[in-house]
């Protein structure tokens, strides 16, 4: 459930950022950042869990 909600989360962070990109002017490439970083951070935590309920 966790995995859904992120991946929601992320996508309609992405749809808001580029839908608006014209009004955010300069403050998308750091909101862009702040997504990516959102997104691999998530996906890196979710892998370890995985890894330790393998062993």
């Amino acid at each position: 459930m966790k995995a859904l909600f992120s991946i929601l989360i992320s996508l309609l962070a992405a749809w808001a950022l580029f839908h608006f990109k014209s009004q955010l002017g300069i403050f998308l490439f750091p909101l862009f950042l702040m997504l990516v970083l959102f997104i691999t951070f998530r996906l890196y935590r979710m892998m370890e869990k995985d890894d330790d309920n393998q062993n």
